[in-house]
């Protein structure tokens, strides 16, 4: 599969083929499947105080006597609030969980090497698709192969206002415009925490030498 290399005013400046990987089958299963692994690495241990629920002074009669619930241990006291309740077993008030998440469950998924190499190919070979592409929410009407391949030039910008200007003219500046007024602000821990604003993703720039691009991308959102 062959695609036009643009130059930075917009030009057709030959054409190039692109790597074995983009004729990668989609395997949308397997991208799951990975996005799920690499999720689980962000996950923290939950647990539960052991004796929690189970620091109570309950007592039943020894042998216990009755049926069901009557043989259950009761609240000792002097005439107070919990005097005759339940306690010390989980279906009463206050009482213990009947199954508490414990700090030795493996929740650190991992993957065989295979299929994350499969997945991580199928995604890239994906981003041929204009269908799939606008499906993620990004404007590429106005572009007419995917990807787009730009000239060794890119890598000298160092101006945001050069990099927007190369942008407009390949026809990628909606998909950064669409981000400016998007910003979804968090509310709760993730705000006190330093995590306010929720920001979208826009152009993905893959570059041999980032040290000027990346300069003109620290003020373009999503970049």
């Amino acid at each position: 599969m062959r695609v036009p290399v643009l130059s930075t005013n917009g030009s057709k400046d030959g054409e190039v083929e692109l790597p074995i990987v983009f004729r990668t089958p989609l395997r949308n299963d397997l991208i799951r499947k990975a996005y799920i692994h690499l999720e689980s690495h962000k996950f923290q241990r939950q647990g539960r105080y052991p004796n929690a629920g189970m620091d109570v002074v309950a007592e039943s009669n020894s042998p216990p006597t009755g049926h069901g619930q009557a043989r259950v241990a009761r609240m000792r006291g002097g005439g107070g609030g919990r005097q005759g309740q339940g306690g010390g077993v989980a279906m009463v008030r206050k009482g213990r969980q009947a199954h508490p998440p414990t700090a030795e469950k493996v929740i650190y998924k991992t993957l065989n090497k295979k299929e994350n190499k499969l997945a991580l190919c199928s995604a890239i070979a994906a981003t041929v698709s204009h269908d799939l592409v606008k499906l993620r929410g990004h404007k590429v009407e106005k572009i007419e192969s995917l990807p787009v391949v730009v000239s060794d030039q890119i890598e000298s910008v160092s101006k945001s206002k050069e990099l927007l200007k190369i942008f407009d003219t390949l026809n990628l500046s909606q998909d950064v415009k669409r981000l400016e007024n998007r910003q979804k602000r968090r509310s709760g821990k993730p705000m006190l925490r330093g995590r306010k604003t929720k920001i979208g993703k826009s152009i993905l720039l893959v570059v041999q030498d980032s040290k000027n691009l990346s300069k003109a991308c620290g003020s373009l959102m999503g970049v």
